[in-house]
């Protein structure tokens, strides 16, 4: 195997593979990275527990100015290969494989011989059946998991929480996450075929990553589902990931449907607020906020206290309120996880009481996301 890349193109390469590749696993072959080289490209994979990436360098792509001298494979050391090639003299790196699967890698005056293992003993990609796809702009992918992943648990005693759960059915996609202190649900319309339903739970963690490589990718991304994995397609990348066992819980009852009180307000005013008043609730044990809404008075305030620091009140400025006198307590950093998710926008908070969930939407569209949050009970 030897071929010739430039150096700056293949980091970013390497980069997106590297988000799959754990420094801890009991498969002592999975902290490597797979290098295959064929006439015309080479296809990087790295993978893990729960996710496995694939990423393909055509020759075809005048970035890479790849030129390929002789096929093969090999597996190397994933992170120390990237720091090598990170920190190498010149713009165009070589990289060949000598007897005993040894990676001799020149650039400039720079020459490293790494240590390999053979291609053929990592571990092979699962199979995705390409039929049973669905096509969803990247944007609106990413948005959709950054808005629902602040709610996924974080605990590990009831994994199915762990993940987010896509529901796919009549063109439509929802997405809920929710940790049982607060919940995260969004619906957008998706083209489907006839017929084309799924009810899958993917972890956390990995539409964290894939969110993030995401960002930058021009034309839709492709998902195909099968009954354990999960394979997200964008431009020259394959993203797969396992899918979590088990139902999800129903959360739909879990949104309530009339309200006592409302208030809109604007969402980066109200975090700013709730960031003050947190200054001081993270100095005390509970890490409480308090929210009086006072709709015959047309006044709103928040506070909080510290009995080691001192106290804080301030009022909100509310677009409007209307229902009954409300007096809640909520952990400020759901409010601020919650807040961040709708930007600037306007806001619809509700309320039935002081010790029943409360949601969030947005002022001008009341049914495609929502963020409901669990007060605290202080007495």
């Amino acid at each position: 195997m030897k071929f010739t890349i430039n150096r700056l193109a293949f980091i970013n390469a390497l980069n997106n593979v590297l988000r799959a590749v754990s420094s801890k696993t009991t498969i002592p072959i999975l902290t490597g990275l797979k290098l295959v080289v064929e006439n015309d490209q080479i296809i990087l994979t790295g993978s893990n527990a729960d996710i496995s990436i694939e990423t393909t360098i055509n020759q075809t792509d005048g970035e890479y100015a790849l030129v390929v001298s002789e096929p093969g494979a090999i597996v190397l050391p994933a992170r120390f290969f990237i720091e090598i090639i990170k920190k190498l003299p010149d713009q165009e790196v070589s990289i060949a494989i000598n007897d005993g699967f040894q990676a001799v890698i020149t650039s400039g005056t720079a020459e490293f011989t790494v240590n390999g293992q053979d291609a053929n003993n990592f571990p092979h990609l699962p199979e995705v059946d390409g039929t049973s796809q669905v096509m969803i702009a990247p944007d609106i992918l990413r948005e959709v998991i950054e808005q629902t992943r602040i709610a996924v648990s974080k605990q590990e005693s009831r994994p199915i929480l762990t993940g987010i759960h896509f529901t796919l059915a009549n063109g439509q996609l929802t997405t809920v996450a929710t940790d049982s202190h607060r919940l995260a649900q969004r619906n957008v319309a998706v083209p489907t075929s006839e017929g084309q339903q799924y009810d899958v739970v993917i972890p956390g963690n990995s539409l964290t990553e894939l969110s993030r490589m995401v960002n930058e990718v021009d034309g839709d991304v492709t998902m195909n589902f099968t009954d354990n994995q999960i394979l997200f397609t964008f431009g020259q990348t394959k993203f797969y990931s396992r899918l979590l066992e088990g139902n999800y819980p129903e959360t739909s009852r879990l949104i309530p449907t009339s309200s006592e009180t409302t208030i809109e307000l604007a969402a980066d005013s109200f975090l700013a607020s709730i960031e003050r008043a947190s200054l001081l609730s993270h100095q005390s044990r509970n890490n409480v906020v308090k929210l009086t809404i006072n709709p015959s008075l047309s006044v709103a305030k928040i506070s909080g206290n510290s009995a080691d620091v001192g106290n804080v009140e301030e009022a909100i400025n509310a677009e409007l309120m209307a229902g009954n006198d409300l007096e809640i307590s909520f952990n400020p950093d759901y409010m601020r996880d919650a807040l961040k998710s709708f930007g600037s926008a306007k806001i619809l908070m509700s309320f039935t009481s002081a010790l029943r969930p409360f949601t969030l939407v947005p002022a001008d569209d009341h049914d495609n996301f929502v963020q409901l949050i669990t007060p605290v009970r202080t007495y």
